[in-house]
């Protein structure tokens, strides 16, 4: 079991929606970056968005900053083997009642797979105060483990419930 701490949040200049994942994977936090795993699906759908490649670290941010996306995740830290949100043990969520204080605006939560939403409710509804005008929004998990779906399908999903939002 070993012990996983995530990492900052992706802040851009005008947040218009947070999107969160669970806990970042091994290799991202090998590689110290959200999504990082070469074949998780995240990134190429948000390029696809911003209608560019996007390789660098820094036009990773730049397209997040373009878009408003304010970008995190559930949990803070916890214990897990690997990479599966499924192993999930002792889950410490982020503070959403401080970030959500600081940025108002933001009122749209968009959710990177279904369990980045039932860790949200379990460890963060039931035991932080936050707005009751919040919009919850549950995307397919980009992640390569999640294979119900073809990026193709993921990536018109994402872009339909997103693009009008961004």
């Amino acid at each position: 079991m070993t012990f996983c701490i995530g990492f900052e949040p992706i802040i851009p200049s005008s947040p218009k929606i947070l999107i969160l994942g669970t806990m970042p994977s091994v290799v991202s936090i090998d590689q110290a970056f959200y999504y990082a795993h070469p074949r998780n699906a995240f990134w190429p759908i948000i390029a696809s968005l911003v209608s560019r490649s996007l390789v660098s670290i820094a036009d990773k941010q730049q397209a997040c900053d373009e878009k408003g996306i304010l970008l995190w995740d559930v949990l803070q830290s916890c214990q897990r083997p690997g990479s599966l949100d499924s192993a999930i043990k002792q889950p410490l969520a982020n503070d959403f009642e401080s970030l959500l204080q600081t940025y108002p605006q933001l009122k749209i939560i968009a959710f990177n797979g279904q369990a980045a939403e039932k860790w949200f409710k379990k460890e963060v509804l039931k035991k932080q105060r936050l707005s009751k005008e919040l919009v919850f929004i549950t995307l397919p998990s980009t992640s390569p483990a999640y294979a119900a779906i073809t990026f193709e399908d993921k990536r018109l999903l994402w872009q339909e419930k997103l693009s009008k939002l961004l």
